[in-house]
């Protein structure tokens, strides 16, 4: 926490301000980590991964105040977003700071190869917004789609987590902690993708059904599809055709995703994507921190929020 305030302090009152309003709004430091984490799989991590750690929360942070941003959304972790509270030009720019900030310090570490994977990420992480923006029939939106997007937008930069980390500890892991990252992340998403179905806005501290109203098709709706009766499909097509769809009819929708199995099918793979990440953790050696890895992929399938 000490390190990202540092990597963000500004003379500008602003930036103060809102950095001190994000810097509130976070989660549970799950990025960073795993970062130390898997620096320590081999008992003697190299100090950079605490200024790398920081780095991967900021580049997280900034992608969710762009995410906030683009959807109009108003409550993150039951705060206002930047976007709410502020502008969204102040929203926009203020991403784009943290992105900045980020990789000037990752110039100052002084090693090419952490930039190289880190900025590719920050691109990758990009191309998933625009890719998102560009499903433009969202009722037809593929499981290999679904699948490339949550690697773009979430797993890029969960394995680069666990790649940063495994090179400043333990370096014969690196593939191995990469990859771990990559099934972790992907597991994560999926997981946050059935909550919008399964929790309420008191639980994740974002309303309900969030990814329905803004017309966004996730794995749950995909799996489901495929068992929709021509009643329940026009139930569907009616949703996407709402602009601001109301209650009742995300409800209905909720509803018909569970009963035609869209939920269940999306946990179990989930579970798939869970275990092959833990089968990727055998190689290294048996220790605390392993185990901590192998929590990590409980915590993410058995979250609630």
């Amino acid at each position: 926490m000490h390190e990202m305030h540092t990597i963000v302090s500004s003379d500008l009152p602003m930036i103060e301000q809102v950095s001190a309003h994000l810097l509130r709004m976070r989660g549970k430091m799950f990025r960073p980590t795993l970062t130390l984490l898997a620096s320590a799989v081999e008992g003697q991590p190299d100090q950079r991964a605490i200024q790398l750690a920081a780095v991967v929360e900021l580049m997280h942070l900034a992608t969710l105040v762009h995410d906030d941003s683009v959807d109009h959304s108003v409550l993150r972790r039951g705060l206002p977003t930047v976007n709410s509270l502020f502008s969204h030009q102040v929203s926009v720019i203020m991403g784009d700071f943290l992105y900045t900030r980020a990789h000037r310090a990752l110039v100052e570490v002084g090693d090419l190869e952490f930039l190289r994977i880190l900025t590719t990420v920050a691109n990758e992480l990009t191309i998933g917004e625009m890719r998102q923006l560009g499903a433009l029939d969202g009722v037809e939106f593929s499981e290999d789609d679904y699948f490339a997007l949550i690697r773009a937008k979430t797993a890029v930069l969960v394995s680069a987590a666990c790649e940063t980390g495994a090179l400043c500890g333990a370096p014969l892991y690196r593939s191995n902690l990469k990859r771990y990252g990559e099934l972790l992340g992907m597991s994560f998403q999926i997981a946050d993708d059935i909550l919008d179905y399964t929790s309420d806005s008191t639980v994740t501290g974002k309303p309900s059904g969030l990814d329905l109203r803004e017309h966004k098709v996730t794995l749950p709706l995909i799996l489901a599809r495929p068992q929709l009766t021509p009643a329940s499909r026009r139930r569907v097509d009616e949703l996407f055709a709402t602009e601001n769809p109301d209650e009742r009819l995300i409800n209905d929708v909720v509803a018909i995703v569970a009963d035609a199995g869209g939920i269940d099918r999306a946990r179990q793979r989930g579970e798939q994507l869970a275990q092959e990440a833990e089968d990727v953790l055998e190689p290294l050696p048996d220790s605390p921190v392993r185990s901590a890895l192998t929590d990590a992929i409980s915590y993410v399938m058995d979250r609630r929020s």
